[in-house]
């Protein structure tokens, strides 16, 4: 399966997927690179390894941000509520898929390729589960209301 000619250079091989989780969670993962792409497969990284995915993510991505030079603020950096929508909609095509589902057990050009072909142009996915402008506030988990 192939994501596309301009596939994420870090689906690869398990080399560079190790490298965009170390320099993420070191902060040293170059800014220009964390794409949306980048987050789906984090995010799919982290549910295979276990329960505390969502933690990682909550925790990992304000920490990236700073690292970058960004801020968390009410308008910028961190967005819980799409933090936890990403993050139920991966665990939900992963327990739906049919690819291993343990971290070990996914190479790139499976998982994480198929997570990035169904989502990767889908970045604002969740404006078809909100009747509303959910960008607008960063600070608190909003349920989806729609779907």
């Amino acid at each position: 399966m192939s994501v596309s000619t301009n596939d994420p250079d870090f689906l690869a091989s398990q080399a560079t997927l190790t490298a965009l989780i170390a320099g993420f969670e070191n902060g040293s993962w170059p800014g220009a690179k964390w794409t949306h792409a980048a987050h789906l497969t984090l995010g799919a990284c982290y549910i295979l390894e276990g329960n505390s995915a969502l933690h990682r993510l909550r925790a990992g991505i304000p920490r990236y941000n700073v690292s970058q030079g960004g801020k968390n603020t009410e308008d910028s950096g961190y967005h819980e509520t799409l933090t936890c929508f990403w993050a139920a909609i991966i665990r939900d095509f992963i327990a739906a898929s049919q690819f291993p589902t343990t971290f070990a057990a996914v190479q790139p050009r499976g998982l994480f390729d198929a997570t990035v072909l169904q989502y990767g142009q889908q970045r604002k996915l969740h404006e078809e589960y909100y009747s509303f402008d959910v960008v607008a506030d960063r600070r608190e988990w909003i349920p989806p209301l729609i779907k």
